[in-house]
């Protein structure tokens, strides 16, 4: 539990433009769901945002805040493709269909970002980039 309060802690203290991104990505992976969780879709990509959250946090917990916890989005990559494939059962102009569509931009373009973080890291970067001050 420290583990999951300290990970969202330091997230906090990330450089505004991240958290800025980061609330993006949490409005279309948490609280988009809750608006559509009597959907399918909606049930799968909570499912998925809990999966990623729970790896980041194992993660967090045993390394800190480093570039690794961009491995926590893997849940994502067959959620982005099966998302793709079902937007033809989606009315074409829907708040569904845009939201769907902010999911799979949104966790496209972060998966990018993390595929990045994740090389540095390998490549030997590997200090925490935030640390948080107790």
């Amino acid at each position: 539990m420290k583990a999951m309060v300290d990970f969202f802690r330091t997230m906090l203290i990330m450089p505004k433009p991240w958290l800025l991104w980061l609330a993006l990505l949490m409005a279309a992976n948490m609280v988009g769901p809750i608006v559509f969780i009597k959907s399918l879709e909606g049930r799968m990509v909570i499912l998925a945002a809990m999966a990623g959250a729970a790896a980041q946090v194992a993660i967090f917990g045993s390394k800190g805040f480093v570039r690794l916890l961009g491995v926590g989005h893997l849940p994502w990559v067959p959620l982005i493709f099966w998302l793709w494939f079902r937007l033809d059962q989606v009315p074409g102009d829907s708040i569904f269909r845009y939201w769907i569509l902010s999911v799979i931009v949104l966790d496209t373009l972060s998966l990018i970002i993390d595929t990045m973080d994740v090389v540095r890291y390998i490549s030997g970067d590997r200090e925490p980039h935030i640390v948080l001050e107790s």
